[in-house]
This record gives structure tokens, sequence and C-alpha cells, in this order.
């Protein structure tokens, strides 16, 4: 994937839009120094390059009863692309996971899990993740709190 170039105007945008994606196109063009017309124009090409992906609510996943988080270290039996594409498709499709990362190093993959308590986590373990075909090993790591969490990329500084 070609990166973008991105000027500085675009960075603001973008650091802007990090901030806040609901504020108006007004608002943002008088805080980057556009003219809104201007500024709508980038934005629209930003989200036609993908730079930007989209828009969404920050839920706190507490007040919605999801107050457990797990890290899951899954390690494969084999290394081959059917077994770990199939992997990938079902471990995608469960809602409790929020990321998967194919890594370097002890594991194959890093999970991180949401689901409300210990009893869901084990059903969760048992129902799906042990359920996958080609799996060697499951290391859970839960944490204990959340010391920073952020979608925001940095964008200043950037040339």
């Amino acid at each position: 994937m070609k990166q973008v170039e991105l000027d500085k105007l675009d960075r603001r945008i973008l650091a802007a839009l990090q901030q806040d994606g609901r504020i108006s196109n007004q608002l943002l063009a008088e805080q980057v120094g556009l003219s809104p017309a201007a500024c709508w124009r980038r934005v629209r090409t930003l989200e036609e390059t993908g730079v930007i992906q989209g828009y969404s609510a920050r839920v706190d996943p507490q007040l919605m009863g999801q107050g457990l988080c797990v890290l899951v270290n899954l390690s494969l039996q084999r290394h081959n692309i059917d077994s770990t594409a199939e992997i990938e498709q079902q471990v995608s499709s469960y809602p409790e996971v929020l990321q998967c990362f194919a890594v370097t190093g002890t594991a194959d993959f890093v999970l991180r899990v949401i689901v409300p308590d210990m009893a869901s986590y084990d059903r969760f373990l048992n129902e799906k993740i042990f359920t996958l075909k080609g799996i060697s090993q499951v290391n859970s790591n839960f944490a204990l709190r959340e010391i920073k969490n952020t979608e925001t990329i940095p964008v200043e500084g950037l040339e």
C-alpha cells in the first residue's frame, strides 16, 4: 500500500477530526484556516483515498457491562496459508474480539478480547477458541487497568 502525501493543512484536518469527528465543516475550516468549500474538498479526498477510514462513537466498555479485557496469545501447530486463513476468518467473526494481530515472537496471533466477566471468558474459550483447528497453545493475559487506549494517529511533524 502506497503512502499518501499529506501537507500541513491535511495534517491539521486529521488532527482536528481525530479529536472531534462530529465537528462541523464550518468550525473545522475555521480551525485549520481554510474556506468551508476547500476544507470539505480536502476531507472528501482524505476519505476517498482511505486515509480517513470512517467515523464512530467510542463506547465505555465498563458502562456497557463488558469490563473484562483479555490479551490472548494464540500459537499454531503448523504454519500454512490455509490453516492461518481459516483461523483469521473465524477469529474475525467473533464479536468479543476487538483486535487481532498476526505477530512475531512466541505467539502467532494476539487478540484483544472484551467480555463481561470471567465466566463469559471461560465460555468464549471453550466454545470458540478451543474449537479452532490448528491451535497448539493459548495464553491469556488479563488487563488489570487501562493506562492508555487511543486510536489517534500522530500527524504533527510528519513531512
